[in-house]
């Protein structure tokens, strides 16, 4: 998985189709939604016998997608912050 949020990223799922990377959330994880709705989150982690989908809440996903904010200001990387925040803002308000 890349690490940079600006290069757009798309799983398959074998039950809700088509998912959309929204951010990294560190070497081996990344946060995905379903591509249309948007409404279910999925922490999908790479793993040596293949990826593993896991399910978490709105309210999880909120948490680590703005968890990773605090990151990206901290370290300064405005260019990906602000890419993050706008699909913040999509997502959740």
């Amino acid at each position: 998985m890349k690490s940079s949020i600006t290069a757009e990223q798309y799983l398959n799922h074998p039950t809700f189709g088509l998912l959309y990377g929204v951010c990294p959330l560190d070497e081996h994880r990344q946060l995905f939604t379903t591509l249309y709705a948007q409404r279910l989150f999925f922490v999908v982690s790479q793993r040596p016998a293949g990826m593993e989908f896991e399910s978490i809440s709105r309210t999880d996903a909120r948490m680590l997608i703005e968890q990773r904010l605090r990151s990206l200001r901290r370290l300064g990387k405005t260019a990906e912050y602000e890419a993050l925040q706008a699909i913040y803002r999509q997502a959740f308000m």
